[in-house]
């Protein structure tokens, strides 16, 4: 069984110290085997936010970590360092690449920078992005779970929500529909939940899945949902057709611990149909 722990929105700079302990000892209780991180580091790029969010990364141990910026990783009021060096303290800290690759076994991951230093929070996805992500999933094992990670939703469950939606999604969904995609895993909006993609958007040849996670640790929680985190079980030497469980795992305050609230089992589609690359 390969575990994967979604984390995203701790917004370090403003993060809950019992919260973070207690999301420590959630991985301590189930090491996963990827922990990936959709985003928003911290709450305003700052060079002591960016240390606070790599030794909770740190803290992990050995297990990879697969991180990816939001809006809120790019100075906002430092416009010169907005303009030519947006993303100088996020690589200073982890690393050059913005947009990491996991490959393993039982999964496949396939991060993006869906951040624009341009835009004041809006994300979005290049055709050069979709093109490229297609390509990789289209060399996936079939065994294999396959994941982009972006940062802004490409899907919403509330009108109050369109407008921090993806630009270029629809694109971006459909073509990596068709290479074989089975989950896009999002932040952003603070706010928790799995919807399947295949009712949102006309036409798609294949299952395949939003899911979007809460923010992790910070105090800037959304209405009445806590912090909380998803995490998803997935088997691939399972002999039935390849499925996964996405959890939602929300901070309790009564007890100081995560708990599970939610529980999605998804069924995948097989087969991969091929098209020409738009």
């Amino acid at each position: 069984m390969t575990l994967l722990l979604q984390v995203s929105d701790p917004h370090f700079g403003t993060e809950r110290p019992r919260v973070v302990d207690a999301l420590l000892r959630l991985v301590d209780s189930m090491p996963p085997d990827l922990v990936v991180m959709s985003g928003d580091l911290t709450q305003r790029a700052r060079r002591a936010q960016f240390l606070a969010a790599r030794a909770f990364v740190d803290r992990l141990g050995a297990t990879p970590t697969l991180v990816v910026p939001g809006n809120h990783d790019i100075p906002l009021f430092n416009l010169f360092a907005r303009a030519f060096r947006p993303y100088a303290n996020h690589q200073r800290v982890f690393g050059v690449d913005l947009e990491p690759v996991f490959d393993s076994p039982a999964l496949l991951v396939i991060a993006l920078n869906t951040t624009r230093p341009y835009r004041h929070k809006d994300g979005e996805v290049s055709m050069q992005q979709v093109r490229r992500v297609a390509e990789r999933l289209e060399r996936a094992t079939p065994a294999q779970l396959r994941i982009v990670v972006t940062h802004q939703p490409v899907a919403v469950t509330r009108a109050q929500d369109e407008a921090n939606l993806l630009h270029g999604r629809a694109r971006a969904v459909q073509r990596w529909a068709r290479a074989g995609a089975d989950l896009v895993m999002g932040g952003h909006i603070h706010l928790p939940y799995v919807l399947p993609l295949h009712d949102t958007f006309a036409n798609l040849p294949r299952r395949m899945w939003a899911v979007q996670a809460g923010t992790a640790v910070s105090a800037r929680v959304r209405g009445t949902i806590d912090n909380s985190v998803n995490l998803i079980r997935y088997d691939q030497t399972d002999p039935g057709p390849r499925r996964a469980v996405v959890e939602r795992w929300d901070f309790a305050e009564a007890s100081g611990a995560f708990g599970r609230v939610t529980h999605h089992e998804l069924v995948f589609d097989e087969a991969r149909q091929a098209c020409a690359t738009p």
